[in-house]
């Protein structure tokens, strides 16, 4: 009797509760940084007066940040949460701190606030939104997780966080196609993003190895996936400062851009001899001056766009 008096006050009991403070640890605030600055940097580029319009700034920017990358890193968290378990086992899922399907359902309910935010920026606003919510699912879950490709994977990321975000800040603000400069500056960017995203693939070496993604660092080594990542943050940028001479002769913009790459290859240069211990403090100097000069291009192509 007393038994079964005690499993009906178990069956009584409620279930397993979200703690809020592991909820904001889940869509990780920390990375919301990079796609609210490519969308700023955009709008900036546009070259258009944004006094009037700062409202469509502003719900682009907590768009691309807070809703749509807390999205993405949300589901990541949850279609990861077996290789969590052997690099980061205190993340919240795997520790249990976001208990039952919570993170799934997290992520899918911010899917759809993005969708209905996103159809409040426009018609550029709500495609870019579409393509921003899909890719984030493509990246990880089954049956593409494309995140399993060193090159797929990261080359997805880098477009959805430097390059998409650049292209809708300009288009939303414009209500139109952006100019072609403005385009090829943001897929430039976003190129160049892709050897960050590999060097964050650092921190997952152990469990990417056991659980079959095929990451950069998996496939090539340490090293060798170090080099081609600085060269493809490199090149990229190398591109910029050209085009940028071609456009607008000899400029201020010119020289900003050319002594912020010289900074980052010197940091380049001391990654180089530890990959795996310094790819943490590249991503605190290095990709600094990499977003840096995202912004100084912006004023560029503003400085374009208005004919100065």
């Amino acid at each position: 009797m007393q038994t079964r008096h005690m499993s009906v006050l178990q069956n009584l009991q409620p279930g397993p509760q979200l703690n809020p403070y592991s909820a904001l640890e889940l869509i990780k605030p920390i990375t919301w940084f990079p796609p609210m600055w490519a969308y700023a940097c955009g709008a900036v580029s546009a070259g258009v007066e944004t006094n009037s319009q700062i409202w469509l700034v502003a719900l682009g920017v907590f768009l691309a940040g807070p809703v749509v990358c807390g999205m993405s890193q949300a589901a990541n968290d949850w279609c990861d949460r077996h290789v969590d378990a052997i690099n980061e086992p205190e993340r919240p899922i795997p520790s249990g701190r976001i208990p039952g399907k919570w993170g799934l359902w997290i992520a899918l309910a911010m899917s759809c606030i993005s969708l209905v935010i996103g159809y409040q920026l426009g018609v550029w606003g709500f495609i870019a939104t579409i393509l921003a919510v899909a890719s984030a699912w493509a990246y990880s879950a089954e049956p593409l997780r494309l995140k399993k490709s060193g090159w797929l994977g990261p080359g997805l990321v880098a477009l959805c966080y430097e390059g998409l975000p650049w292209f809708t800040g300009a288009a939303v603000i414009t209500a139109a196609i952006p100019d072609a400069k403005i385009i090829i500056i943001a897929v430039l960017y976003a190129l160049g993003a892709h050897g960050i995203m590999t060097l964050n693939d650092f921190k997952a070496l152990k469990g990417d190895r056991q659980t079959g993604v095929r990451s950069l660092p998996v496939i090539l080594g340490p090293r060798l996936a170090a080099f081609v990542a600085c060269v493809t943050m490199a090149v990229p940028q190398f591109g910029i400062i050209i085009l940028f001479y071609i456009w607008m002769g000899s400029s201020i913009f010119g020289i900003i851009l050319s002594c912020l790459l010289i900074g980052q290859i010197w940091a380049m240069r001391k990654l180089l001899l530890n990959p795996k211990e310094k790819a943490p403090w590249y991503n605190r100097t290095g990709v600094l001056l990499y977003v840096i000069g995202m912004m100084a291009s912006a004023f560029a192509l503003r400085s374009l766009e208005a004919g100065f």
